[in-house]
């Protein structure tokens, strides 16, 4: 059966799912996206990645065509229509099309919704046990970073590079600093247990997976420290690894190259992805 899709209020094919050439975001990456991952047939933490979608439209100026509880219902629906079972719902809601290309916004026109969805067994997903290579990029990317645009060419041709040398993500360096992976957020274990992450700001997204994860670390009294940390720190450490809603948590066992630690997923990493698979299984809608 072919995936069905939503598309301004209506749930079609995928092959017939279209928005006009005029929408503006096609033609000034001027929307808003969200991915929620999908885990036994149900939406994961996405109180989380709805309330994000709102802080994020609200910092452009764009008003939801429905309301937070009708887009948490359309997304339920395609995961029923679609007999998806793991995987993932895409989300995208953009400034509409007008009836020209204006760089202001344009008035009296209804924002585009679109919504679809993929299959991916996050859980058992074979990354999970041999974790990942990641190499690091200059960070290039525009200054509201805490936004979740659809401007996304940096991200892309950092995502490229680490394709080529054949790593699973690529971290973005600014300033000597990690800031964050191209589609994740980035964690040490430092020698002395200390799980380090960026703190949030407009440097980085907000990470909905990234903010659960440490909140149950700190239910676990593990101790935790939010700032910014280098390569240098990050080769020096026990464990790496990232978290995001497609990967959840995902151990880092090589940097350009270099081994950290042992070169293979620790006992840290491990722990922190089995507790947040029975957070998202627990709290799933």
């Amino acid at each position: 059966m072919e995936p069905i899709a939503y598309v301004n209020g209506a749930f079609v094919p995928l092959s017939e799912a279209k928005v006009s050439i005029l929408d503006r975001g096609f033609l000034f990456a001027d929307g808003i996206y969200e991915v929620a991952a999908v885990l036994d047939g149900k939406l994961i933490d996405n109180a989380s990645h709805l309330a994000r979608l709102e802080r994020s439209v609200g910092e452009i100026s764009l008003a939801l065509p429905d309301s937070i509880d009708r887009i948490q219902e359309i997304q339920k629906e395609l995961v029923k229509r679609n007999n998806l079972v793991n995987g993932m719902v895409y989300l995208e809601v953009t400034r509409g099309a007008d009836s020209g290309r204006d760089f202001a916004f344009p008035k009296g026109v209804k924002p585009t919704l679109i919504m679809f969805t993929s299959v991916k067994d996050i859980v058992n997903a074979p990354s999970a046990k041999t974790g990942i290579g990641v190499i690091t990029v200059p960070d290039i990317r525009w200054a509201r970073r805490d936004i979740k645009s659809v401007a996304l060419l940096a991200q892309v041709l950092a995502k490229q590079a680490a394709a080529e040398a054949n790593a699973g993500e690529a971290w973005m360096v600014e300033d000597g600093k990690v800031t964050e992976g191209g589609s994740s957020s980035c964690f040490i274990l430092t020698q002395d247990d200390v799980i380090v992450t960026r703190q949030n700001g407009s440097e980085i997204l907000p990470g909905c997976t990234r903010k659960a994860v440490v909140k149950l670390a700190e239910e676990r009294q593990l101790r935790i420290e939010e700032r910014a940390f280098s390569v240098e720190e990050a080769l020096a450490a026990k464990e790496a690894f990232i978290t995001s809603a497609t990967v959840f948590v995902q151990a880092v066992v090589s940097i350009d190259g270099k081994k950290v630690g042992n070169g293979k997923p620790g006992p840290m990493t491990d722990r922190l992805r089995e507790i947040y698979v029975d957070f998202a299984r627990a709290t799933a809608v």
